[in-house]
């Protein structure tokens, strides 16, 4: 996140636009939305993620113009509500910043897919691959889709914001790799340890409240 106005040109801004709203569609065809009506613990852990995304996210360090570092926290919201619903919530939670100030409102769409919907979608599909290999212990649900599946989303989406702002011209190559892209792997190791820690919380202390995670399949 950290895209501001006059980084990408009208094409670039279109296509990302494009991307928003199919995911966005996706998203709300896959959300349980008459469950998420009745179910008072399904409602209060929407709201408090994206009041608590909503507080992180104005707490980051400005490298350069759309080069912003902050913890992400997506992957522990998709594992919480599932991608459909975390994707709705990591958008309430820019809303927030975008209502505080913190980023501007003609990038919301930009934001949203690198921030919040990229991420949700590697967490989902990193979880997809967990349940597919069937493993039997549970530290494989907090190692591989808590910790590492939070530090791959982003650097997906690390890699993907560099992508676009070198497509767009707004910076050299060499810029991205000095300034931003060698330090990847250090952003990474924080994600995964914020996202780690608060996974594994939820499933000592309230399981129920991981959507996610099927508790039936590990021994």
């Amino acid at each position: 996140m950290g895209m501001t106005d006059n980084l990408l040109p009208a094409w670039q801004w279109f296509v990302a636009l494009a991307l928003f709203l199919l995911i966005l569609v996706q998203a709300a065809r896959t959300v349980r939305w008459g469950k998420l009506r009745t179910d008072n613990a399904l409602q209060h852990s929407f709201f408090g993620a994206a009041v608590v995304l909503g507080f992180i996210w104005q707490l980051r360090a400005g490298i350069y113009p759309g080069l912003a570092i902050h913890i992400f926290g997506i992957t522990a919201v998709t594992l919480m509500l599932g991608w459909g619903l975390a994707v709705f919530s990591g958008l309430m939670a820019l809303v927030l910043t975008v209502m505080t100030g913190r980023e501007p409102i003609t990038m919301f769409a930009v934001n949203g897919l690198v921030t919040v919907m990229v991420p949700a979608l590697v967490t989902h599909g990193i979880m997809l691959w967990e349940r597919h290999r069937d493993f039997s212990n549970f530290f494989a649900y907090i190692f591989f889709c808590g910790f590492f599946g939070a530090g791959i989303s982003v650097a997906v989406a690390g890699l993907l914001m560099c992508l676009m702002l070198w497509l767009s011209g707004a910076y050299e190559f060499s810029e991205l790799v000095h300034d931003y892209l060698r330090y990847l792997p250090l952003f990474m190791l924080p994600e995964g340890f914020v996202n780690g820690v608060c996974v594994t919380g939820m499933m000592v202390f309230h399981p129920e409240r991981l959507t996610t995670l099927d508790q039936r399949r590990y021994r």
